[in-house]
């Protein structure tokens, strides 16, 4: 389970924007669902994530953000000596929804599958 304390704390304030991006860009890649999101490569590489906040609504509980991640795949040769593929870095992204508890800050993440 993940944790965005900060942006919790400036939920509706000037800051919120900032801070949500911020949170996102320090996490661990496999706490986001990536890997499971790659369309133009076969792994997830450890370059920075990047957001944008699309959307946000909040019920009594739960404060919920649907978001952009930008990130970075790459598509893995064999690893061997000889081999000629270059490990270059293809651009991915994906929308995710974030319900973070408003008590505990504890955010769960789920892949958005209607994005087009």
């Amino acid at each position: 389970m993940i944790k965005l304390p900060r942006t919790l704390a400036t939920w509706k304030t000037p800051a919120f924007a900032t801070s949500f991006k911020a949170e996102i860009a320090g996490l661990e890649h496999q706490c986001l669902p990536l890997q499971q999101s790659l369309s133009l490569s076969s792994y997830v590489s450890n370059e920075p994530v990047s957001a944008i906040i699309i959307n946000t609504d909040e019920t009594r509980t739960r404060l919920n953000i649907k978001a952009g991640l930008f990130y970075t795949g790459i598509i893995a040769g064999c690893s061997c000596a000889d081999d000629p593929t270059p490990l270059d870095t293809q651009n991915e992204y994906c929308e995710v929804l974030f319900s973070i508890d408003k008590q505990t800050g504890e955010a769960e993440v789920i892949l958005d599958c209607t994005q087009n």
